[in-house]
């Protein structure tokens, strides 16, 4: 508990410093745009139910460069933008929002500063499918629509299942392409020496 509470320091605390570069800054906006887009036009619906998208990929490159503190705001912060811009399904709810903050906090816990490895990405994947998705997400579509809790979880245990090494291979390949991008000369001028 004590190792853990030691980098989750270090990660907020690095990672604020960060966000103080212009380029860092920028580069978020940029993310947050780009899930904007993503979350509006690409998603390929291989079921009705389940859909491989895209728009979670800026969430999980910000998640990588700035750690779990950074990442939680910005799934928080994005979130209700999302919302703001197209407000589908209803009434606003916060559960989702804070869905996609734990998400930010367990992916950015795994990856920050970490070499991008198959294992630590599948890790990352399964922790938030079954903590986030099967655990939370029907916790909520539970309390929201009035339906119980295990009549619902199979399915969804089922898709995440199947989504489970697809997204770990989407990630993988989108982190592993960030962090050559990142090792090029280019752009070690931009980011104040680290990311």
């Amino acid at each position: 508990m004590q190792k853990i509470k030691k980098r989750y320091t270090e990660c907020s605390s690095d990672a604020f410093q960060q966000l103080k570069i212009t380029h860092n800054l920028v580069l978020c906006g940029l993310m947050a745009a780009l899930a904007v887009v993503l979350n509006y036009t690409t998603s390929i619906f291989i079921t009705p139910n389940i859909r491989i998208g895209f728009s979670g990929l800026p969430n999980r490159v910000v998640e990588y460069l700035f750690g779990p503190c950074i990442g939680a705001i910005f799934g928080g912060m994005l979130d209700i933008l999302k919302y703001l811009l197209k407000p589908d399904g209803g009434a606003f709810f916060f559960g989702y929002t804070f869905n996609v903050m734990v998400a930010g906090i367990i992916y950015g816990t795994i990856l920050y500063r970490r070499p991008v490895r198959l294992w630590r990405i599948f890790i990352a994947e399964f922790l938030t499918k079954a903590i986030v998705n099967c655990g939370l997400n029907t916790l909520w579509l539970a309390v929201m629509n009035g339906n119980a809790f295990l009549a619902i979880l199979p399915a969804r245990v089922i898709k995440n299942i199947i989504m489970l090494p697809i997204d770990t291979a989407i990630l993988f390949f989108t982190l592993t392409f960030v962090s050559k991008l990142l090792n090029m000369p280019e752009f070690r001028k931009f980011r104040g020496g680290k990311f």
